[in-house]
Formats: C-alpha cells, structure tokens, sequence
C-alpha cells in the first residue's frame, strides 16, 4: 500500500501539482512568523483583517464559557444553540432576506445546497471557472451539467434557447472569482434568468463584507438584490471566522434544513464561532472605513504592479493575480518573492487552467503604505531577475 501512494506522489512531483503546508506560527495578520521568519502576508482572505480583532476574540471566548467548546452534534438531534440563531437572524436582517441557515464551511453549503434546488432531471449552467465546492455540488445533484465560457452571457443564452422548454434549469457561478478576481456579469445573468424562467445561485464567498456601499456584496454592488431572491456566501474571508450561510426565503431555508444533506448530517459549528462571526458583521456594518483602507490599498498595489509591466488579471476585487504562464517559473518566481520577505504562493493546474500558472495575491485593510512598498520592491526587484518586466 506503501508504495502504490509513493508512486503516486512521484507522479504528482513530476508534474508540479505535490503540493505541501507550510507552517505558519503566528496570528495570520499582515506579518507573519512562516518557518521561523517573519514575513509579509500576501495572501490571505480576511479582507478586513478581523481575524484578529479583538472585539471577535472576547465574542469568541464569552461564547465558549457559556456554550463549550463544541456544539455536540448536528443541530436536528441535539438541538440548535443561541450563538447560531442569533447569527441567522442577523445575516437575513443584513442581506434583506427573510431568513438565513449557517453551515461549517462554503464547501458543506455548496454541497448541500445545489441538489437541494435542483434533481437528476433539471440542468445545471455554470460558468468555466466556478469553485471548486459549486462543481461537487452540481454533479452531486445528478443534474445534466454544462459549463459556459467564462462570463460569456451570449453563450449562455444559446444554451438557454436550445434547451428544453420548460426544462428545471439552475445557472452557477461565483460572485468575484477566486482565481481572477474580477466579477460576474449579474445584472445580464438575472436578466437571462428573467427571460428564460430560470433560476440563478450566485456564491458570493469573497464579495461579502467586501463590495456594495454597505458591503453587503456582490449583489449589492450591481444593484440586483430585489431581482435574485436567494444566495450564498462565507464567513471565512471579510468576517475573519469560519462558515457559511444561504440567505433567502423563509420557505427556502425550511427546505434546506429538511434536505441539505450536508447541513442534516454533521456537527454544527462551535458557538465560538458563530458569536465571533455576528461580531464581525456588527464591525462590518459600523465601520466602513474598513473597507475604505482596503479599496485603498488594493488600487495603489494594482496600480504599481501595472506599471512595472506585469501582466494582471481582469481583477475587480482585492484578489489581484500576477500572471506568469508556466508552472515551473510561477513555482519559481513564488520561492525568489518569499526569499525576499514576501508569502505569496504560486497557483498552478489543476486549479487553473493549463498555462495560466499565476501568482495569486490578496490586499487587506490592514496592510499599510510600508508593507506595500516592500511587497511592491520585491515584485520588482524578482521580475527583472526573471525577465517578467
């Protein structure tokens, strides 16, 4: 058995995809202490760095004097704590719905989510680059599946116009893309939706907290929450804790807790965790300046990147991918940048697409000018070394 997994790791060596931890031994702020040195964070989610907010620590540590440290089981056999009920009501307040249900993970909301909306006999639209959770759950559903071109609404609507009249038909796609930063063409999906009496799941794990006036997201931004009655998103990027919810309808949520598969059968999350997660979206809403700095600094770090001549992403988010193209210079590239003080890791296939190696890096509201400058000196001083500008 041994040795049938050493083959196999040799094989995923041989093609750069043996990927490994590192170990960070620090709070995960903007510095941190990786393997013994204290380097500079670039790639972290927590957008607002709340993560380590100490208003999130007190929330967490109330919780877990009254409530423990575990939930003890799933919240249909042991019962649903205070900490949960109390995020729920505050998320559906927040995003405008009149209900909302918490998972453990965006993973475990994905999963369950999609077969719950969608059986064996609709067909599911998702774009080329949806994460990774939003596929499992579409062949989960043991729906049709077919994948459009990436934000290519045109294509989309052939497909529409060819399918099935009245066939059950879901369309899936991120809200910002994880791997590209830039952002679903909503307004035109909805309009589609509108049009073709379909349905749309919009995951928006990293716009939440981030865009919108008042960071409610993805939706918000465009200008479309009225017209999209449901969506999902995570607590694990902009409010710096750990699990996910599905705002919408009231009748929505009572399905899901009587079919999400992945909501009926695992443990709930700790109460710690929801109670720092409902301090967070209090910070959210009562300090936009966060997202201010964060804004900030995510366009002066584009910008001085752009005009260094690296090739970016269409990013529109905080996510700004520095594009390399082969999968042993990105890997490279990666080792050069943290020798200079920098973590941000390389992103290869199967995670992108074959050719699209990328250095994948993330702004918070918490890096300052100096951070910034260091990172961008970094960038500078390793794309000359590999005749990248």
């Amino acid at each position: 058995m041994a040795c049938m997994f050493d083959d196999r790791l040799h094989q995923l060596e041989a093609r750069h995809q043996l990927r490994r931890m590192r170990l960070v031994e620090s709070a995960p702020g903007c510095m941190v202490t990786l393997e013994g040195r204290q380097v500079i964070l670039m790639a972290s989610n927590d957008y607002l760095g709340l993560a380590t907010d100490a208003r999130l620590k007190q929330a967490a540590i109330a919780a877990t004097e009254r409530f423990g440290v575990g939930a003890g089981a799933s919240r249909l056999i042991s019962g649903t704590l205070r900490p949960h009920q109390d995020l729920e009501a505050a998320l559906a307040k927040f995003k405008g719905t009149e209900a909302a249900l918490v998972f453990g993970s965006g993973y475990l909301a994905n999963i369950g989510l999609i077969p719950a909306l969608i059986g064996s006999e609709g067909l599911i639209l998702a774009d080329r680059l949806c994460h990774a959770s939003l596929i499992d759950g579409c062949r989960l559903s043991g729906a049709e599946l077919r994948v459009f071109r990436h934000r290519d609404t045109t294509q989309l609507g052939s497909l529409l116009a060819r399918r099935t009249p009245r066939r059950d038909t879901l369309i899936v796609t991120d809200g910002v893309f994880s791997m590209d930063g830039d952002l679903a063409p909503l307004p035109e999906l909805i309009s589609l939706v509108e049009r073709y009496a379909a349905r749309l799941l919009v995951d928006d794990a990293h716009g939440t907290g981030v865009l919108g006036a008042q960071g409610r997201g993805t939706l918000e931004h465009f200008g479309v929450e009225g017209r999209q009655p449901f969506h999902m998103g995570t607590l694990s990027k902009a409010f710096g804790t750990s699990g996910a919810y599905v705002a919408g309808p009231e009748s929505l949520i009572r399905y899901l807790v009587s079919t999400a598969r992945s909501f009926i059968y695992t443990t709930a999350p700790p109460p710690a965790t929801a109670a720092a997660a409902l301090a967070a979206l209090q910070i959210i809403q009562t300090e936009p300046e966060r997202r201010a700095r964060l804004w900030a600094n995510r366009d002066r770090f584009y910008s001085g990147l752009q005009a260094m001549g690296y090739r970016l992403a269409e990013s529109r988010s905080p996510i700004i991918p520095v594009l390399i193209g082969e999968t042993e210079k990105t890997l490279a590239l990666a080792d050069r940048l943290l020798e200079l003080g920098v973590y941000a890791p390389a992103i290869r296939p199967p995670t992108v697409p074959k050719g699209t190696g990328r250095i994948r890096t993330t702004v918070t509201s918490e890096h300052t000018a100096d951070h910034l400058n260091i990172v961008l000196a970094a960038f500078g001083q390793a794309g000359r070394e590999f005749g990248l500008i």
